[in-house]
């Protein structure tokens, strides 16, 4: 599922309200969730098995006990390095 913006090619448009939800498995997998905004309460518009590996953007971090939340405070894109790793970069 992946209903995101593109931006390019393996890029994507995050609004500047965007959380991700990223899931961190034992077995060292991943599973990283885009919401475009926290407040809309609709379905994420991304779920993808992967690891966010850095946000270079304003942000707002809160771990949880399976992983950790990251709440943008600007617009940025998310860009696909590798098969599954992600940054997240300010636009």
């Amino acid at each position: 599922m992946n209903h995101l913006v593109a931006a390019g090619a393996d890029r994507w448009h995050l609004d500047r309200h965007a959380q991700l939800v990223v899931y961190e498995a034992e077995d060292g997998g991943g599973l990283l969730t885009i919401y475009d905004c926290a407040a809309a309460q609709k379905p994420p518009s991304l779920q993808e098995r992967g690891h966010l590996v850095r946000v270079d953007a304003a942000h707002e971090l809160t771990h949880t006990p399976t992983g950790y939340v990251v709440k943008l405070r600007e617009e940025s894109v998310l860009e696909r390095q590798g098969d599954d790793h992600y940054v997240v970069r300010a636009d």
